[in-house]
């Protein structure tokens, strides 16, 4: 994407309107530390994989952006085991769907193969199947595709390789409005981008309440409400360190 400026003032009431919503579905919001010399951070889902039995500490794709994981491990250590990508794998968390115990994982210019097969060696052996899947055109899987509930999935077809998601029930997003297929959902609630009346739409139509949020700031630097938080049960119990293999 062709890069225009950000105002950061508009960014952070747009940032907060986010949490606001999150927060009315029920979110309890843990804010992090700020890093200045860190402005990806915002970005936050890209740096760690969330799943009940552990948390797969990434390695990033983009190298500016490999401080930012150890002070999210520093955080997660507190609610799962860590697992981690290393050398040379690298993972993006905004390249990992999950829909029940699949995990698809993007193929882009921030997630190689050596690390989708490093999370597969740490996810299998949990009962995860990670299927891999060819991206073009955006930065992560999850610009183009979402979780919608049950074995539903928003997707931009033009940028995925649809063969990967068989079984599955693929909705496509509107034209025009490619940018929507990044949706949040949570217990039959749908977070999207303002901007996207057909995709709300389609997902009201699909039987979800939507809750609108502007996010038109940091958009510009692709990042999509998904992007922007790790969403987690923090009532699942930590596993022992031993139950984890890596």
């Amino acid at each position: 994407m062709e890069r225009s400026p950000i105002d950061v003032d508009v960014a952070r009431a747009q940032h907060q309107a986010y949490e606001q919503a999150l927060e009315a579905l029920g979110c309890s919001v843990r804010r992090l530390p700020t890093a200045d010399a860190l402005p990806d951070a915002v970005f936050i889902e890209d740096t760690a994989v969330v799943l009940d039995e552990v948390a797969v500490i990434t390695r990033p794709g983009a190298e500016s952006r490999r401080p930012e994981v150890e002070t999210i491990a520093l955080e997660l250590c507190q609610w799962r085991t860590l697992a981690s990508i290393d050398s040379p794998g690298t993972l993006d968390g905004g390249d990992v769907l999950r829909v029940g115990m699949t995990l698809y994982v993007g193929r882009t210019g921030r997630t190689n193969r050596a690390g989708i097969e490093a999370l597969a060696r740490i996810a299998d052996p949990l009962g995860y199947c990670v299927v891999p899947v060819r991206v073009r055109g955006c930065l992560h899987l999850k610009s183009a595709a979402s979780w919608i509930g049950g074995d539903r999935v928003l997707a931009c077809r033009a940028k995925l390789d649809i063969d990967a998601f068989e079984g599955l029930q693929v909705i496509p997003a509107p034209e025009g409005e490619a940018g929507a297929a990044n949706v949040l959902v949570l217990d039959g609630k749908a977070v999207i981008g303002a901007g996207f009346p057909r995709t709300r739409q389609l997902l009201e139509d699909a039987g979800l309440d939507c809750v609108t949020v502007d996010n038109s700031e940091l958009a510009k630097a692709e990042g999509g409400l998904t992007c922007c938080s790790l969403i987690f049960d923090d009532s699942v119990e930590r596993r022992h360190d031993a139950d984890v293999q890596q």
